[in-house]
């Protein structure tokens, strides 16, 4: 990466493991924003934060796929790989144009804009290499029930990079558990591919990113699947709900800020109504998880009071409460991309090299910072044993 390079490990000092049953690595979709995850996981790397269970939506799932697939020392390098290959600059008049505007534009947020809106033209008229091309036809004049009739791009050479840089047996069989979230399209029910349950493929990866229109649904034994972000673009619920439950050192990487402003155009409008729609309101099942922790602890509390004997003879009721009960704690540590002021609606399919090494190099930076403060590595002593940190300093400029 250009520019100065920050040391996660001088500003932290993680020689031991953090007193955590595991580190989960969560990850939402967000396109070509999930550069920010890679860099942030090269910060956790280098601070020896390795994850016993990584989780992904959309993009965050191929994020997820690149890690639990290579080995430790290779998975920074598996990260930077992909990024690098679909963010190769492509040939043909919209890359050209995007070249032109890049030289003539004001240096100025307008400017810069201008730019990122000509190279996110580039990437839908072009593609991105590895990743995805369009079509030769558009779907409007394919037969009605082909996969080109349903969607304006061919994802297939994603299948083609994930399974050069992915070792799916290591997904199958290591020991870091693996999950991606998509949506059955005739039930509509969320469902989530997991190592313990599923033999993962790169399909399943496929499908956790198949976003209609832009991309066909992925065929999974016989069923349909769509983006998991049609529903919910984190998989936060879904870890920190799974039993058995587990003292959790949680690290989530959003790629959308709920927080924002009243939009002034049409075009903040479209933006804020992205944020807000693939943000999925982690905070909000953040503050959820914490009262049921409470209530969780607090019913543990209460079991103590009862003697052994009567809850031998306890019923039903009694029994599904007694299995509800722990003292399990959580630290969960936020870690938000915030889109500087001259980013758009389009940020999320701008895959320019230039772009991808500015959203590197914040996740980079944020981890860094967020890793400087030792209070994130600590077991919390709260009420309900859950704490929660924003600590990154990376508001819009």
């Amino acid at each position: 990466m250009a520019g100065k390079r920050l040391s996660a490990k001088s500003g932290v000092g993680t020689s031991a493991r953090p007193a955590f049953e595991r580190i989960a690595l969560l990850l939402q979709g967000g396109g070509a924003l999930g550069a920010y995850q890679a860099g942030v996981y090269e910060a956790l790397a280098e601070a020896d934060l390795h994850p016993d269970w990584v989780a992904g939506i959309s993009i965050g799932a191929v994020n997820s796929a690149l890690i639990a697939g290579n080995p430790p020392e290779g998975r920074v390098a598996a990260l930077r790989a992909f990024w690098e290959a679909i963010t190769a600059p492509p040939v043909g008049l919209p890359s050209l144009m995007s070249a032109w505007l890049g030289a003539m534009a004001p240096h100025d947020d307008y400017g810069h804009g201008l730019v990122n809106h000509a190279r996110a033209f580039a990437s839908l008229m072009g593609g991105a290499p590895g990743f995805f091309t369009p079509r030769s036809i558009p779907p409007f004049f394919s037969a009605p029930g082909t996969v080109e009739a349903s969607s304006f791009y061919d994802v297939s050479p994603l299948k083609a990079t994930l399974e050069s840089l992915v070792d799916f047996d290591r997904i199958n069989f290591g020991e870091m558990r693996f999950s991606v979230g998509a949506v059955n399209v005739r039930s509509g029910n969320f469902a989530y591919f997991d190592n313990t349950t599923d033999v993962i493929r790169a399909e399943h990866v496929m499908a956790s990113g198949s976003l209609p229109p832009g991309f066909p649904a992925t065929t999974i034994d016989g069923e349909e699947y769509w983006d998991g972000g049609l529903v919910s673009n984190t998989p936060l619920q879904w870890v920190l709900e799974s039993i058995p439950r587990a003292d959790t050192l949680a690290f989530q990487v959003d790629l959308w800020s709920a927080e924002g402003e009243m939009p002034s155009d049409l075009t903040g409008l479209e933006l804020r109504q992205k944020d807000i729609r693939f943000s999925s309101r982690t905070r909000a099942a953040t503050d959820q998880f914490k009262r049921a922790q409470r209530l969780r602890r607090a019913l543990l509390h209460l079991l103590a009071m009862v003697q052994p004997e009567e809850l031998e003879r306890a019923g039903p009721e009694t029994k599904l409460l007694i299995e509800e009960a722990d003292e399990k704690v959580y630290n969960i540590v936020h870690l938000i991309y915030r889109a500087k002021n001259y980013e758009g609606s389009s940020k999320d399919y701008e895959f320019s090299r230039l772009t991808m090494e500015e959203h590197w190099a914040a996740g980079y930076r944020d981890a860094v910072e967020t890793l400087s403060h030792p209070e994130v590595l600590e077991r919390p002593q709260t009420l309900d044993g859950v704490a929660t940190f924003d600590l990154a300093d990376n508001a819009p400029d």
